[in-house]
């Protein structure tokens, strides 16, 4: 790191005597596993796993601590479910209840 880059001027930065310094890093990461099942036609269903991470990174400087908070969700396993093609199908969306027996018979 140069001795510019300290100073917050961008028209410096990276420019002056070159300076050592260290830099930690020390985050901590939960996981956790979700499912997801989303219908794919009348005999189909889309089964989805997940891989939600969850870390929270400190840097430490010797000038700042700058904290972070990343979050990152990963698919790790995709499958269709093929069931039984049904003798019968009936699309009930948007029908109030009690209207359906009027629209079968």
């Amino acid at each position: 790191m140069h001795f510019g880059s300290f100073t917050g001027l961008k028209i410096l930065s990276g420019r002056g005597p070159g300076i050592k310094i260290r830099i930690s890093s020390v985050g901590v990461v939960a996981t956790d596993l979700r499912s997801e099942f989303v219908s794919q036609g009348i005999n189909q269903t889309l089964h989805r796993v997940y891989l939600q991470v969850d870390t929270s990174v400190n840097i430490l400087t010797p000038f700042d601590n700058i904290e972070k908070e990343i979050s990152n969700q990963v698919l790790l396993m995709e499958n269709v479910i093929l069931g039984e093609i049904p003798s019968t199908y009936y699309n009930l969306e948007g029908l109030n209840n009690g209207d359906e027996l009027e629209v079968i018979e």
